[in-house]
């Protein structure tokens, strides 16, 4: 069901500080961006002494082991189970090519680069802060935010970008008062049209499943799932 190309995109539009190969490990920091840029995730062969050697990187970094399971690991998914891995934050990747987006009005909003003032207050009181904002900024381009008004009023942004055809949306916040008004459809319908007028096919982006508001929002725009993962963590003892 996962499409290698649709995560090559996800890690090009919301990538790590820093990655490196470790055995058969991809290695990541993401310097405090989230668990997307943070995670390790399995690209080859496992065998127990690669996994001892990644949490023992983890704990040298004085982090927690942290990796991304994508939906045809169940193999991998049991081991960590099997050494006390803790699982949160399943994931859905929806996705839906452009035409399926109605075209925004020139009141719904605008997309603009680089972030405004008010777009990084609209994320602040969302949960997303300057270490992911600096995940935009180290994105290569064709890249935008997007802010979205309710009237006058700028009440929601997002930030999109594109790679190999397919523009991902990230880190999308309704501020509070404007949410269940129809905005986020609109917001989504700005970040159709400049991915379609930026060389872009598709639209993709990845949410909780215990997200069930965006889900169905999502599944009503015509998005649909062709991907999934989640994430296991474990304290490793030792480690700072």
């Amino acid at each position: 069901m996962n499409r290698p190309e649709l995560f090559q995109a996800f890690e090009a539009t919301w990538p790590p500080l820093a990655r490196e190969s470790l055995g058969p490990f991809t290695y990541r920091d993401g310097a405090g961006g989230g668990s997307r840029v943070s995670a390790a995730t399995l690209d080859g062969a496992l065998t127990d002494p690669a996994l001892d050697e990644i949490e023992a990187r983890f704990a040298k970094d004085g982090r927690d082991a942290l990796f991304q399971i994508r939906g045809d690991e169940e193999d991998f998914d049991a081991v960590l189970a099997a050494r006390g891995y803790q699982m949160f934050d399943p994931v859905a990747c929806l996705m839906a090519p452009l035409d399926r987006f109605t075209p925004a009005q020139a009141k719904d909003g605008y997309v603009s680069w680089p972030p405004t003032a008010i777009q990084r207050e609209i994320w602040t009181e969302g949960g997303i802060g300057p270490a992911r904002i600096a995940v935009m900024l180290r994105t290569p381009e064709p890249k935008c935010t997007l802010l979205g008004r309710l009237g006058d009023t700028p009440a929601g942004t997002g930030f999109v970008a594109i790679h190999d055809r397919i523009a991902v949306i990230h880190a999308l916040e309704i501020a509070l008062p404007a949410r269940r008004k129809g905005l986020a459809r609109r917001v989504m319908s700005i970040a159709a049209d400049w991915a379609r007028a930026n060389g872009a096919d598709s639209l993709a982006l990845q949410v909780t499943r215990a997200n069930t508001a965006a889900l169905a929002l999502y599944s009503a725009l015509g998005m649909e799932e062709v991907g999934q993962y989640h994430y296991r963590t474990k304290i490793l003892t030792g480690h700072p």
